[in-house]
């Protein structure tokens, strides 16, 4: 084949064409099922519950990590490891990016947990719910309480964004092209940009919006960490 027609897969890592298989594999389910069926057969038992929760199981800190909730969902995830991956695995090696990849992924899912912890307590006065009289909590609180209960996390946010984040300290001259805006920016404008973003959103909890912005930003928190403690520059 020529050079120049070179499929854009060839260069691909190791630990970043498993992954990008990995998560394709797992959607297939959400292709091939009504949206009932995914949701009660896949997103039950693979997404990410509270840990108070009776859905949660210890395997969900790993298996939240490679189911989506739809296109646009993976579409975005696949598509920032795809960019950014390779580039970050080739500098640090396949070990280490596989070690970033996984902690990012569940440091997320466990600050998410931290943040639902203390939203239970602000309701409760603790952080479970079992010996509560819910009779005597309001409608708001109520709802409150079991979106945390009985509402899944699923994707590859968390570790996604601990792997952009460890991009932009590494290569923080890096120019971007993203959409809608017509110049490219530097990694280390546009990645903090984002990230603040997801904290306003967090803490806006604005209505309708069910991201769980808080595992983004721990596993950003925990690719900052990270590439501090490898001590890479």
């Amino acid at each position: 084949m020529s050079a120049y027609r070179q499929s854009p897969f060839a260069n691909l890592t190791p630990v970043v064409k498993n992954l990008l298989i990995i998560n394709l594999i797992c959607f297939i389910p959400y292709i091939v099922l009504s949206n009932a069926a995914y949701d009660n057969l896949v997103v039950t038992n693979m997404g990410l519950f509270y840990f108070d929760s009776p859905q949660f199981k210890v395997w969900q800190l790993i298996t939240y990590m490679f189911f989506h909730g739809g296109w646009e969902h993976i579409l975005f995830n696949m598509l920032a490891l795809f960019m950014f991956g390779p580039i970050l695995e080739y500098a640090i090696g396949a070990t280490r990016f596989f070690n970033l990849y996984f902690i990012c992924g569940i440091g997320a899912a466990l600050f998410q947990m931290i943040v639902q912890a203390v939203e239970v307590h602000n309701i409760v006065g603790s952080f479970t719910a079992h010996n509560i009289d819910l009779a005597l909590l309001d409608p708001a609180a109520k709802a409150k309480l079991g979106g945390i209960y009985y509402g899944p996390v699923i994707g590859a946010s968390g570790a996604i964004f601990g792997v952009v984040v460890a991009f932009a300290m590494l290569y923080p001259d890096m120019e971007l092209m993203i959409l809608f805006i017509p110049v490219p920016v530097k990694a280390k404008y546009l990645i903090p940009v984002y990230v603040i973003i997801e904290l306003i959103s967090g803490f806006g909890q604005f209505s309708g919006d069910n991201v769980a912005h808080f595992a983004h930003i721990g596993g950003a928190l925990l690719g900052f960490i990270m590439i501090k403690i490898w001590r890479y520059r």
